[in-house]
């Protein structure tokens, strides 16, 4: 029978989760920063107060009961006087953190985005130790002793020593005769992911635009590890050269030269042939960029970018997803030509997926469309 605390415990919860599915689209368009990942798949997102239930004076209470003293109606119940120095409570309604598990919160954004399960291909075959009581021991604790199994062993000893005696079937049972259930390593296969996330940070890259960019991954990266719990990430920056950075240089790199995409794409896939067997790994590629593009022509048979595009990085990809902000600099027309790749008859382009991302009105679209082709 569930006690009275965990219905308790289990209602708050899911009034939490309430809470959490009807300020997610604010969560992920407003937020100023983005939910802090803890540890063992964890994430830390704010909620409103919650007042906890205290006594208060009441009018009409009997002066002859205990507890009386000095006091107004409505005064809280056992406060002291204030000492000083002491900071004094607000006015202002405040805001706590709670921590979800990280399925949930995907589990969340699914549903209120009407996102399809993902159906991982090319799986990589790894194995999984996973624990099954189906093996047997000598010691062990008691709640796993196997009483059947050890009456039978002593009967055996007993009867192999000539100690057995039909008329007294009275077996002792010694230390040697104890099997206690045991569990066995079950290797499981299970389907592996890498997500690659390419950032031009040249000078026409602002902080807005980055900050934008940094919403879509985290949100993107969330969706994912619920269908890859071993999904692996790898940041890629450019200018008129590309690099592998840490996540935090990623987000806070900022280059003055100038942008060539095509170096970007050459070192996302030396990456993958060097860490990554296209027969072995899910991968997914996200792109942000303004557009601006020096090895860009006005047609799409210009760019040498698009063109190791087609021929070299989609064939290794399950999905590619571009993200474009408005360039102050540039003609921006990177955009157009991955639009031309998604709207063409080739066989890759059900791969692709681009969205124009200006402002955080942007942000909840790009994720939809980046996420709603269940690949």
């Amino acid at each position: 029978m569930v006690s009275n605390i965990e219905q308790d415990k289990r209602r708050f919860h899911d009034i939490i989760k309430g809470n959490v599915r009807k300020g997610l689209k604010d969560l992920i368009i407003k937020g100023a920063g983005l939910p802090g990942r803890g540890k063992d798949g964890k994430v830390f997102i704010p909620i409103p107060r919650i007042d906890i239930p205290k006594f208060r004076n009441k009018e009409g209470d009997n002066e002859d009961k205990l507890g009386k003293g000095e006091g107004d109606i409505g005064d809280e119940v056992g406060e002291g006087e204030e000492e000083e120095g002491q900071q004094k409570a607000g006015d202002k309604p405040g805001e706590h953190m709670i921590e979800m598990n990280v399925i949930e919160l995907a589990d969340i954004m699914g549903e209120e985005l009407g996102l399809p399960r993902i159906e991982p291909k090319g799986k990589r075959t790894i194995y999984q130790e996973f624990d099954k009581y189906s093996g047997e021991r000598k010691k062990g604790p008691s709640a796993l002793l196997r009483k059947r199994k050890t009456l039978k062993q002593a009967l055996k000893r007993a009867i192999g020593s000539g100690d057995y005696d039909p008329k007294k079937p009275r077996i002792p049972i010694e230390s040697a005769d104890m099997r206690y259930r045991s569990w066995t390593m079950k290797p499981v296969p299970e389907s592996s992911a890498v997500i690659f996330y390419l950032m031009d940070v040249s000078g026409s890259m602002e902080e807005e635009q980055k900050e934008l960019a940094r919403k879509i991954s985290f949100w993107s990266d969330l969706w994912l590890r619920k269908h890859y719990p071993g999904l692996e990430s790898v940041y890629v920056i450019h200018d008129a050269q590309a690099k592998e950075v840490t996540q935090d240089q990623f987000y806070h790199t900022r280059e003055s030269g100038g942008t060539i995409i095509l170096s970007g794409y050459q070192e996302v896939s030396r990456i993958i042939q060097s860490r990554y067997p296209v027969d072995d790994w899910n991968i997914y590629m996200f792109q942000y960029s303004d557009g601006d593009d020096w090895t860009s022509g006005w047609r799409r048979e210009e760019s040498g970018s698009i063109e190791f595009l087609i021929e070299d990085l989609l064939p290794k990809l399950n999905l590619f997803c571009y993200a474009q902000t408005t360039s102050p600099y540039g003609d921006g027309k990177h955009l157009e030509y991955i639009q031309q790749l998604a709207d063409g008859d080739f066989a890759l382009a059900e791969k692709i997926r681009s969205h124009q991302i200006d402002s955080n009105e942007d942000v909840l679209p790009a994720i939809t469309k980046f996420l709603s082709t269940g690949k």
